[in-house]
């Protein structure tokens, strides 16, 4: 999954981008307003983690201008823990979630997972297909019962695909959710991950459109 950060301050910007990299998101980060529109404009993202208080562009006009284009692009919101009126503001301006600073990193990551769920339309913590079956939470995967490890980038991969069968995601969509900027980008690196995971969770569980893309089967 790739997630927008829009944080100025350096030091919350480097603790939550380590943090979310640790829990394998590709993350790109953006210190203003304008820059942050712009990152939006041009690039795909699964979720966008929005400060409100921005340089340049503040993140409500930025939330608003999101909107406007009809992007459905999940927010969460990061408002000052008195600031009420803030986060009501940004609700209404279409933010889907809030998180309080100063971060308790372990909500924030539930946070995530929960709209990225809601963005799948999924409400169960769990998804499961074919036998399959992968946990967001624990980063826990198992093949009918039997428990089986992925590394990150396999995680990152299976993890779009199993959430909404029968959906193609192309070979650039799925690096995209692999990498953020400055990440070296090798050319057969999807097909790996791909020929890594039908090793451990069977043959079938992902097909090749040939053409267009991957898509874990709908039956």
């Amino acid at each position: 999954m790739r997630l927008l950060l829009v944080e100025d301050d350096p030091m919350i910007g480097e603790a939550v981008q380590d943090l979310l990299r640790a829990e394998g998101y590709a993350v790109d980060w953006v210190r203003d307003g304008d820059a942050a529109d712009t990152a939006l404009r041009a690039n795909a993202y699964d979720l966008v983690m929005l400060d409100l208080g921005l340089p340049k562009r503040d993140g409500i006009a930025v939330l608003r201008d999101l909107r406007t284009r009809k992007d459905r692009t999940p927010v969460l919101v990061a408002t000052a823990r008195d600031a009420v009126a803030q986060r009501i503001e940004g609700l209404d301006a279409g933010a889907d979630d809030y998180v309080l600073k100063p971060y308790d990193l372990d909500e924030l990551l539930a946070r995530i997972r929960a709209l990225l769920r809601r963005a799948a339309g999924r409400a169960e913590p769990v998804y499961e297909h074919k036998g399959v079956s992968i946990n967001p939470s624990t980063r826990e995967a198992s093949v009918n019962g039997v428990p089986v490890v992925l590394s990150g980038r396999e995680w990152a991969v299976l993890e779009p695909l199993l959430a909404r069968p029968g959906l193609v995601l192309s070979r650039q969509q799925l690096e995209d959710k692999l990498y953020g900027w400055g990440d070296e980008v090798s050319s057969n690196a999807v097909e790996v991950y791909i020929h890594g995971l039908r090793k451990k969770l069977g043959a079938d569980i992902l097909l090749n459109v040939r053409g267009v893309g991957y898509l874990v089967p709908k039956a």
